[in-house]
């Protein structure tokens, strides 16, 4: 699989990946400001107040400040509870892939590379892991964990850290075919040598299209078990739990506080799917010859 020639190569010339890329980043910009830049601490008893309440968008509080996406029930602003929101979803989707990536690198080398038992053992606890789907496999974690941003970190990256050894390991067992892997060990160098300055730098191509796809998946993932109540507690509420939270209203015309949750997230999920796609088009020899 070729390497990467860098972030311009892969988006030159094509304006949506691009876009969906800007969106990542003002996404995450939005996260990590959203202190500094949310009208208000949604989580804060003493901001809130109770006659602010199911507030349309564009209306004004009580205090004077206009709440461009209106209120929830309890008075909350709804752009600043999406803004603290956001950095929960992206707190949860990011550490659990990265723990889970970087599990399933070190686990799909060493399997790769050692073989025997070791190979079957790694193999069997993959097939065991991926033999369940990802959301019903968390909720089964978290009904054994509990629930926290904690248990709801481990629970993502143990689905996701699977798919990413089954993948590492079947590219490390091609690359030790090689006559390179051969030299290495004709010259003496240690297996740890061999596995740290060798297979993983040739392996590392299909990881890094695998990664935003890891990150769509587990923030979609979270969002689903906070909806079902299952996730991040209300004190830390991500989208999915807000989206929960307008569920009641949605009837009686309160649309706004489960909708602009709702589109905040698919907007997210679509700027990481797009970039996916586009670095999963370029990994690939066939279409990048098009490009």
């Amino acid at each position: 699989m070729p390497r990467f020639a860098g972030w311009r190569a892969i988006f030159r010339g094509h304006a949506l990946p691009t876009a969906g890329l800007v969106g990542m980043g003002l996404f995450l910009a939005l996260a990590l400001l959203a202190p500094a830049i949310a009208p208000q601490n949604p989580y804060d008893q003493m901001q809130l107040n109770i006659m602010d309440g199911l507030l349309p968008p564009m209306t004004q509080t009580m205090d004077g400040r206009i709440a461009y996406l209106g209120t929830d029930s309890l008075g909350r602003d709804i752009l600043s509870a999406v803004l603290y929101g956001l950095r929960i979803s992206l707190l949860v989707a990011v550490v659990a892939v990265a723990a889970g990536i970087t599990a399933g690198v070190l686990l799909g080398l060493v399997s790769a590379l050692r073989g025997g038992w070791i190979d079957a053992l790694v193999m069997r606890a993959v097939d065991l892991t991926v033999s369940f789907p990802g959301v019903l496999l968390a909720i089964m974690l978290l009904a054994i964990f509990g629930t926290g941003v904690d248990k709801v970190i481990v629970a993502l990256a143990i689905g996701i850290w699977a798919q990413t050894a089954r993948v590492v390991r079947a590219v490390a067992l091609t690359e030790m075919q090689r006559d390179y892997i051969a030299a290495a060990r004709l010259g003496g160098i240690s297996e740890w040598r061999i596995m740290l300055h060798f297979l993983l730098p040739n392996s590392i191509t299909p990881v890094l299209v695998l990664l935003p796809m890891a990150i769509s998946g587990a923030i979609v993932a979270e969002a689903t078990l906070s909806f079902l109540g299952v996730g991040v507690p209300i004190t830390q509420p991500s989208l999915g739990l807000l989206i929960a939270n307008g569920n009641e209203y949605l009837l009686s015309g309160k649309w706004w506080i489960s909708m602009i949750p709702g589109l905040v997230l698919v907007a997210m999920v679509l700027c990481v799917n797009v970039v996916a796609d586009r670095m999963r088009d370029h990994a690939n020899p066939f279409l990048r010859a098009k490009d």
